[in-house]
């Protein structure tokens, strides 16, 4: 199949359209912070991020971070220790990854708004030694440190951050809420973590390579058992330069607006290390909500966006959206969740009203390749394809659970192989011997449990995850496929479609929606989008329910929470 692969990219319009976009590229093989300091030397005085109006340079971005290494080397920190990132999109948290990485530490992001439980999870998980979080989500750490192996909690507030006429209005609104710590907590404050760095004066690097274990992610809750993946440095990197160079527009300096979440990979792979290890510009969205987010575009004309497909969607029924030019649009791209064709058509005519020459790029990865490996050339769209994959990253359809390769055009399941393929699930080495299988081909593929098909192009058409697919009566059915046609309808905002538990059929299908303002959630509403499917869909596959929401559940991620609507509809069946 490698020798097809190669085929099929050597003759794809990915190849033929961009010309200087190699089927293969040389990856740099030291850490993450090395890729970064190589940089910072090409442009030492150019903005590397911007953060609630101030803008920090890259000279000042490896000054900081050294700074944070040095201190982090005080209190204890050495190479394999595993040190918790608990922030939001903000400059502390920056300089303490990239730090962690200098003293040759692991990473182990999690999300802030994680409930005490959880919390003591990752951090037993992880082995973690210390800890940073914001101060406003002290107390949850406070209550279940006992129960863990941290020896330090460093606090952090977005105030320290900010410049005097922003720090004024922020203490005046968000900083009131915030609860204050006891002058006795045993923590270490930001100021005088820092400070600490005045005692070490040397042997704070270590040098690492691109193999090393670099950063913890764990896989998204919507299916299953929450696992840690265990990224290396290379990963991080090549997914940088795989980035740049299926973007040839791109240019450093370029504005990415960073409003996709530290602790997972689209955010922090592709907004944050793929744009400063390139010499891009990093946009800090510390608190994300839609109306945010569109303010920022506007405001520093970013190049390029990234988002889930629920970002998108309450885009366009923001009013301050109205009259956005959005010319200086290079990339859109979406990921994390399955956009539908009716979503992308309406968000590309809102491009083009917005005068925008570009389109929406839609892209496909896991967490356990980082992010992205795949992705929509920018001058050639296939209805309901996800893309085509990276340099040297590969992709092949196969029987479900094993390496049967398929014809072009046949369903199976999606197996990834690349320089971002992840080094193992932490603490579990029979989930890892299962995901990760090497093949007669030499390589290490990773079976995704998503559903899709290769055309005889190369292009990669998502179908689901194996997992989500309902099976009702013996017939298969794709939720995303009736999403589509639900989406379509002009009552319909947004879809979401479930399998309920039925002693027939095995599992019945039914449909949430949110509806469009202004239509009423009427019963004459719903009887005219059941006749519509009816005209649209199998009979097998037919919702035998519409369920109207005023919102959809969703994850930490702005994914819609299908699993949270299974659970609800299999309490109701269950209770008494």
């Amino acid at each position: 199949m490698i020798e097809t692969q190669e085929k099929i990219t050597a003759k794809a319009p990915w190849i033929d359209y961009l010309g200087d976009v190699p089927a293969h590229l040389e990856y740099f093989e030291g850490s993450m912070f090395e890729a970064l300091a190589k940089t910072a030397e090409q442009y030492p005085d150019a903005v590397a991020f911007d953060f609630m109006g101030r803008a920090t340079t890259y000279r000042r971005l490896i000054r900081q971070i050294e700074r944070c290494a040095k201190a982090l080397k005080t209190i204890g920190v050495r190479e394999g220790d595993r040190v918790t990132i608990a922030m939001p999109n903000c400059p502390q948290a920056i300089y303490m990854f990239y730090a962690v990485n200098l003293v040759g530490g692991i990473a182990n992001m999690i999300h802030p708004l994680s409930a005490e439980k959880e919390i003591e999870f990752y951090l037993n998980e992880s082995e973690s030694v210390t800890a940073i979080t914001l101060d406003q989500f002290y107390n949850k750490f406070e209550s279940i440190r006992q129960n863990t192996k941290v020896v330090n909690i460093i606090i952090a507030s977005v105030k320290d951050e900010l410049s005097r006429p922003v720090k004024a209005g922020y203490m005046l609104t968000e900083g009131r809420k915030i609860q204050k710590i006891p002058a006795d907590a045993p923590v270490i404050m930001w100021h005088d973590f820092m400070r600490l760095s005045r005692a070490c004066f040397y042997n704070y690097k270590v040098k690492r390579t691109g193999s090393d274990p670099a950063v913890i992610l764990y896989s998204g809750g919507t299916t299953g058992t929450t696992k840690g993946i265990v990224l290396t440095n290379k990963n991080f990197n090549a997914l940088g330069q795989q980035i740049v160079a299926t973007n040839p527009m791109f240019r450093p300096g370029d504005k990415m607006l960073a409003a996709m979440p530290l602790f997972h990979g689209f955010g922090l792979g592709v907004c944050i290390h793929s744009i400063l290890s390139q010499g891009g510009r990093c946009v800090l969205v510390p608190r994300f909500t839609a109306k945010s987010y569109a303010k920022l575009i506007t405001k520093y004309k970013c190049n390029f966006i990234a988002g889930v497909p629920t970002l998108y969607e309450a885009l366009l029924r923001l009013p301050s959206m109205e009259n956005a030019d959005l010319s200086c649009l290079k990339g859109v791209f979406s990921g994390g969740d399955s956009l539908s064709i009716e979503l992308k058509k309406k968000f590309d005519k809102f491009l083009y009203d917005h005068k925008s020459v570009i389109q929406v790029r839609e892209g496909y990865g896991t967490t356990e390749t980082v992010t992205a490996c795949c992705l929509t050339p920018p001058h050639m769209f296939k209805e309901g394809s996800i893309g085509l994959p990276f340099p040297d990253t590969y992709i092949k359809i196969v029987k479900p659970g094993t390496d049967e390769e398929l014809p072009y055009g046949e369903e199976g399941e999606v197996l990834l192989a690349g320089p971002t393929v992840m080094k193992e699930y932490m603490n579990h080495p029979e989930e890892t011997a299962q995901t990760l299988r090497r093949h007669a081909d030499g390589l290490t593929w990773v079976y995704t449990g998503d559903l899709g098909i290769m055309d005889e192009q190369g292009f990669i058409y998502f179908r689901g995850r194996a997992k989500r697919m309902i099976i009702s009566s013996g017939y298969n059915v794709y939720p995303g496929q009736i999403e589509n046609i639900l989406d379509a309808h002009e009552f319909v905002q947004m879809s979401c479609v479930i399998g309920v538990p039925d002693p027939y059929r095995m599992q019945k299908v039914k449909a949430f929606v949110t509806l469009r303002p202004g239509v009423p959630a009427t019963n004459e509403t719903r009887q005219e989008l059941l006749s519509y499917c009816s005209r649209n869909i199998a009979k097998y596959a037919m919702p035998y329910d519409i369920e109207f929401k005023d919102d959809m559940p969703k994850t930490l991620v702005g994914k819609v929470a299908y699993r949270m609507l299974e659970e609800e509809e299999l309490a109701k069946t269950e209770a008494p």
